[in-house]
């Protein structure tokens, strides 16, 4: 069962896709974004959830304040079950989007946003990882505001994203299996 950790919908359950989707665990959601909540960076944020299957990030961003999310997936499992797990909650702000990550990205970014959280397939190879990322650096037509935070979730056999120049890493955590990556506008000042 995936439930949503905090925030106005905290302990409500989720519907996950039977299958082609790999949920991120509450302990990992929880770590998460206790950290992005420190950075300052959910509460009022514009989020894109790259690669949603259920929504669990997104929806978690949601439930603690984030103003808008967009929930992009290409599998119509998984957009079904963002839209019926973005209907059951009923959180303000939140849309979803059939889209390839990469097509998704390549796209205007319209108004740039604080927040990505981008969880592919663990098996994603790393240029396809790649072509998420590199519009994000983009300087025409930004993707990010500056202070803006990129998380990748890969395995902890997968190794450190392709990081497009523009982009900087600037934390990595490990939770069991699970391996996030934390990264920045170059210009941006987080500290680990």
């Amino acid at each position: 069962m995936t439930r949503i950790v905090a925030g106005v919908a905290g302990g409500r359950r989720l519907e996950v896709p039977t299958a082609g989707t790999r949920p991120t665990s509450e302990r990992v959601r929880e770590a998460l974004f206790s950290r992005l909540e420190h950075y300052g960076v959910v509460r009022g944020a514009r989020v894109v959830d790259l690669c949603a299957g259920s929504g669990a990030l997104g929806l978690e961003a949601a439930s603690r304040g984030a103003a808008e999310v967009a929930l992009v997936d290409s599998a119509k499992p998984a957009v079904a079950a963002c839209q019926r797990n973005a209907r059951s909650l009923g959180l303000a702000g939140v849309r979803v989007v059939k889209a390839s990550a990469s097509a998704y990205v390549e796209g205007a970014a319209g108004a740039p946003v604080d927040l990505v959280l981008i969880d592919p397939p663990y098996d994603a190879d790393q240029e396809s990882l790649a072509a998420m990322l590199e519009p994000l650096a983009r300087a025409e037509d930004p993707w990010l505001v500056p202070g803006a935070v990129v998380v990748v979730e890969r395995s902890t056999r997968s190794p450190e994203p392709p990081w497009p120049a523009g982009l900087r890493r600037f934390s990595h955590k490990r939770y069991g299996e699970t391996a996030v990556w934390f990264a920045e506008p170059a210009a941006g000042d987080h500290a680990d």
